[in-house]
């Protein structure tokens, strides 16, 4: 290979000293330039330099957007670089940061994101347009081993996917629960629910992660239906491993406080344990009575509301007493569902959150 034009873009970082994921640097002739600002490293520059010549041995590949990927040899860290051919050579600005957050906004960052973001399971079912118009509403952060991410009691604020490297998941008692790593993501349990995180996120290595605010993460949600089934699939797969006790109680009738379930969480379980059954509660306004099959939401009454707008309303609830009765006569069998239980879920939180703004 010999090439004479071409651009080089950091499209993998895993704890690289000296630069960052969508660094840039550009081949014009004889003329290798860095990205302003940073030193050079002759590992690097050499592995180029072998690609260039064609006389790189290592495995290379092509990614979803034409372009050749390679890595480097490595320090203490690890890169990869995806080659562009005969792209505009003017000297790169360098990757603007603040307090080591990066908007992923510019072309060349998304196209970085989204070629990475590819393979993860939560974006296999958008399209190459839809990963890109997605990837603008990120924000990426670096953190260093033993950092913590999001701890326990804390407001949900994120939703957060891994990028790079692995965390723990620490429970009660400082108890390890779980590991996660690239491709993963959590936050989403307590943007759903409205409830504060439910457990503690530990570094255990170099991380890189993305993420979006809950407001922003509810918009995308409504805006690409595929992702609320991505999501109430891995919802169900999380309380399916945690509700194991109280899906055995919905077996045979429960009640409870809505202090110690709130309604969201009370309504995905049932959803993701697929009960059918009449739910009961009593609140702040009266009563108010919902009907599941098969986790489908049939009916809603409350407040001398009914159907969706019934459903909204209890949502908004956080003191109260519930009980779960199995079983539902043969008509309300053949009702026809609210709508998709996600979407409605979605547009009931959302909801909420225009209220909480008109407050402030």
């Amino acid at each position: 290979m010999s090439l004479s034009e071409a651009s080089f873009i950091i499209v993998e970082d895993n704890n690289c000293p000296h630069y960052e994921l969508g660094s840039q640097f550009r081949l014009s002739g004889d003329t290798f330039l860095l990205p302003s600002g940073k030193a050079t490293c002759l590992i690097l520059a050499e592995d180029i330099n072998k690609f260039v010549r064609g006389e790189y041995t290592k495995k290379s590949y092509v990614d979803n957007y034409g372009r050749e990927v390679f890595g480097c040899s490595g320090c203490t860290g690890l890169i990869s670089l995806a080659c562009e051919k005969g792209k505009n050579l003017s000297r790169p600005e360098p990757v603007r940061e603040k307090n080591d957050r990066i908007g992923v906004k510019d072309d060349s960052n998304i196209d970085t994101i989204a070629s990475l973001l590819s393979d993860f399971s939560f974006f296999k079912t958008l399209d190459e347009n839809e990963i890109r118009e997605l990837v603008s509403f990120l924000k990426l952060k670096k953190f260093v081993t033993d950092e913590f991410v999001i701890k326990k009691g804390e407001p949900g604020t994120n939703l957060f996917i891994i990028l790079f490297g692995k965390v723990e998941v620490v429970g009660d008692d400082n108890i390890s629960i779980a590991f996660l790593g690239k491709g993963e993501v959590f936050g989403e349990m307590s943007l759903l629910s409205g409830d504060p995180v439910g457990a503690t996120i530990k570094v255990v290595q170099a991380t890189t992660i993305l993420y979006i605010n809950g407001r922003e993460f509810r918009n995308v949600l409504t805006k690409f239906p595929s992702l609320q089934m991505y999501f109430a699939r891995l919802l169900a797969k999380r309380l399916a491993r945690t509700n194991v006790e109280r899906s055995e109680e919905f077996g045979s009738g429960m009640a409870g406080k809505l202090s110690d379930m709130p309604p969201p969480e009370l309504f995905q379980t049932l959803n993701s344990n697929q009960k059918t059954g009449i739910l009961t509660l009593q609140l702040t306004k009266g009563s108010a009575d919902l009907s599941f099959r098969d986790g489908c939401l049939i009916s809603a009454k409350y407040n001398n509301v009914e159907s969706e707008e019934a459903f909204y309303e209890i949502l908004k609830e956080k003191e109260g007493r519930f009980r779960f009765k199995p079983g539902l006569s043969l008509e309300e069998m053949k009702a026809n569902e609210l709508g998709d239980f996600m979407w409605l879920l979605m547009e009931g939180v959302r909801r909420m959150d225009e209220e909480m703004s008109c407050e402030l």
